[in-house]
């Protein structure tokens, strides 16, 4: 990338969005751990922004800012715990105030400065702060206040070092985007060339002098995820690009077909199709635990692709779709460990095949606006998400056939009654739940004792958050009756009314 602005990340619930707004505004923006962050190895480096965080900057082990802010050209914008950083590291004096700020506040103008510019002098913005700046440090100007913050704002008098006390990357700061979009272009100097044509461009460079005469294979499940890297490597490499789908037998009803279908016969892929059921299921037998799951899976995804290159004798490369959002779930110095994603820490150590991971800087919804500018239909790329390890995550506890057969006949059924209700495009995932749970219940004038089934719908936009689908009770209760009429093995259906966070958006 030749510009880009890096974000360091101070534990703010906030700092994924911070990037994810700049891109959008047409700047490439990255994610840093201060630790990690060394500013005379970041070619390209226009700006900083200090994030939010939940430290005090005064505690012992509060987190530092790890370069000398004075004597260096690049503009620092420091945003909630990042403003406070800057005042108290050039001597400024942070407090603990008794009258707290979280929620909708309306600031005041108070200075002509570079990030309000054009904008009103009265707005509001979203604060969650408990601290505040009380001394300015030397040579800094208060910008703005708020009725219980007289610093809602600050700047430097001749550097281009800025403060704000507020979030402007949530969507309440009524200006949240101009003042972002103010430093990044006025102040920064960038030019808004973030695009996925830009991207595909910049991929193409890096990937073709990497692989030069070499050989790579994918790992191709139909999702979004892995068609998007199936498209783009076929768009760089033509003949030195294989998929290849591995059918563990862990899919969505009909899944396979559809992309033997799509992939082989509509795009003229060379695809290789291997039947592994038994093999995945034999080696899942009797495993409970999710991590365990993941891992078995993804070894033996792996084992799998290695087979396939005694037949393919030039291949080197493994490509996969592992996301951002995977990264920073899989744990990270600025994540603690939530899940191993299949694609992050499923992987055997002692693996053959050079890593490529094309989109594990791009967010869900970048990865479908790629899929879409490389040609992909709308069908593929809208597709809500699905987990590399499949169905396996969706039965809590040990994996059966007929586990396997009652979730994916009632994911099936939630797939067409969401279409035919018209939901699918307003619900960002849905899908089905099976528990070990079985319950008394009665079919006909008989007694069943069969499992407790999950419904799970969301809506979000990358998933790093996401909110229960607020679905209407008398669809809920049509499809609950479908469920349990047609799907032999449960008896109760339930909804899952659980927002992310605290729950994640798969149960295992």
């Amino acid at each position: 990338m030749n510009e880009k602005i890096v974000v360091l990340d101070y534990g703010s619930q906030y700092n994924q969005l911070i990037v994810r707004r700049i891109r959008e505004l047409g700047v490439y923006a990255e994610l840093k751990h201060p630790t990690e962050f060394n500013i005379n190895e970041e070619l390209g480096l226009k700006g900083i922004i200090l994030s939010g965080g939940p430290h005090s900057v005064y505690e012992t082990e509060a987190p530092k800012l790890g370069f000398d802010l004075l004597n260096i050209s690049i503009p620092v914008l420091g945003i909630c715990y990042g403003m406070q950083l800057i005042s108290h590291t050039l001597g400024g004096i942070v407090v603990t105030h008794d009258k707290k700020e979280y929620g909708l506040t309306n600031i005041d103008i108070l200075h002509e400065n570079p990030l309000t510019k054009d904008l009103p002098n009265h707005f509001d913005v979203w604060m969650s702060h408990g601290d505040q700046v009380k001394v300015l440090p030397k040579d800094f100007i208060g910008v703005a206040k708020s009725f219980h913050t007289p610093y809602a704002m600050m700047m430097h008098s001749r550097k281009h070092i800025y403060g704000i006390q507020f979030h402007p990357e949530v969507r309440h700061t009524t200006y949240g985007n101009d003042i972002l979009d103010r430093f990044i272009t006025d102040i920064c100097g960038c030019e808004k060339t973030w695009s996925m044509s830009y991207f595909i461009e910049q991929k193409t460079k890096e990937i073709k002098d990497l692989v030069q005469d070499g050989h790579v294979i994918c790992a191709l499940s139909g999702g979004v995820d892995s068609s998007v890297v199936a498209a783009l490597l076929n768009h760089i490499l033509k003949d030195q690009f294989t998929p290849i789908f591995v059918d563990h037998g862990l899919l969505r009803k009909d899944e396979a077909k559809d992309v033997d279908d799509t992939f082989k016969h509509q795009f003229k892929m060379n695809l290789i199709t291997v039947d592994a059921k038994e093999r995945f299921l034999s080696k899942l037998k009797g495993v409970s635990d999710p991590e365990e799951k993941r891992k078995i899976i993804g070894t033996e995804f792996i084992r799998v692709f290695e087979e396939q290159v005694k037949s393919l004798s030039d291949a080197q490369f493994l490509a996969q779709g592992t996301l951002y959002t995977d990264v920073i779930e899989s744990g990270t110095k600025t994540a603690k460990t939530i899940k191993s994603h299949h694609n992050v820490g499923g992987l055997p150590k002692d693996m053959k095949l050079i890593l490529i991971e094309p989109l594990n800087t791009l967010f869900k919804d970048e990865v479908r606006a790629l899929g879409l500018e490389l040609g992909l239909p709308e069908r593929i790329v809208r597709r809500q998400p699905f987990p590399g390890p499949g169905l396996a995550i969706r039965i809590l506890g040990d994996i059966t056939e007929e586990k396997i057969k009652i979730v994916s006949e009632s994911d099936a059924i939630l797939r067409e009654e969401f279409v035919k209700f018209g939901l699918d495009h307003l619900i960002w995932q849905y899908f089905t739940v099976l528990t070990p749970i079985k319950t008394v219940g009665v079919m006909g004038d008989n007694r069943s004792y069969d499992y407790v089934l999950v419904i799970r719908a969301v809506t979000s936009v990358d998933g790093m958050t996401a909110d229960f689908a607020q679905i209407p009770y008398h669809m809920l209760q049509h499809i609950s009756n479908r469920m349990t009429n047609e799907v032999r093995g449960i008896n109760r259906v339930v909804y899952d009314i659980t927002s992310k966070p605290p729950a994640t958006i798969e149960w295992e």
